[in-house]
């Protein structure tokens, strides 16, 4: 990845891992833009359903998800659609987020699917940001206030959800490396330290 040209850096990360605070930081740190909660908020501006609603639907392993959010657009679809849209339809739709926020200057994108979707982007570094269970129990236990049997369930459910929403669309597991360039795992490690390890990283590529 060349800093000098325009680039895009993918943050994939396990929920309680602290990625997300990495890949803020890490954008804080090349002066560039981070986006996350951005996409989510194009599609609630798409179909006036709120962050929490669209990430339910999105989590869902039944492959019925669109027709639930179907039920809730009735009023912004079009009474005379004869074609009943597909189920990569919210795929496709962040997809084309993301990549008009890419065309328009460097960015640091935090969020399950970017790696794959900008898979064929010249100018990109993909990393992964992971924990061990007890790490991410712990930080959640923290964050949320909540109990330990709580926060391993919300472990459980996420880590299920974020792995089937990848597979509706590609033959990729989000725990296979060799989809990432730098894969960093935080359990003796802070997010400081892992936008330093990131940045030694991106400063050696021509």
């Amino acid at each position: 990845m060349n800093k000098k040209e325009k680039f895009v850096i993918t943050i994939n990360r396990e929920l309680g891992s602290g990625g997300r605070t990495v890949g803020r930081k890490l954008a804080e740190q090349l002066g560039v833009k981070y986006y996350d909660k951005a996409i989510v908020q194009g599609l609630t501006e798409k179909y006036s359903l709120s962050i929490e609603e669209i990430e339910k639907l999105k989590a869902q392993e039944k492959s019925t998800w669109w027709d639930e959010l179907q039920e809730r657009c009735k009023s912004l679809l079009s009474a005379n659609q004869q074609e009943k849209p597909s189920t990569s339809a919210m795929f496709e739709t962040e997809r084309k987020i993301l990549e008009g926020l890419a065309r328009e200057e460097s960015c640091v994108v935090a969020g399950r699917s970017a790696f794959l979707i900008f898979r064929d982007y010249p100018n990109r570094l993909n990393v992964f940001i992971q924990a061990s269970t007890e790490h991410r129990i712990e930080r959640l236990i923290k964050k949320r206030g909540i109990s330990y049997a709580a926060a391993l369930d919300i472990l459980d459910e996420v880590d299920e959800g974020r792995e089937a929403y990848l597979k509706r669309y590609s033959d990729r597991s989000r725990y296979d490396t060799r989809n990432y360039d730098v894969v960093l795992s935080m359990d003796h490690m802070t997010e400081d330290d892992a936008v330093a390890v990131i940045m030694e990283f991106v400063n050696r590529q021509k």
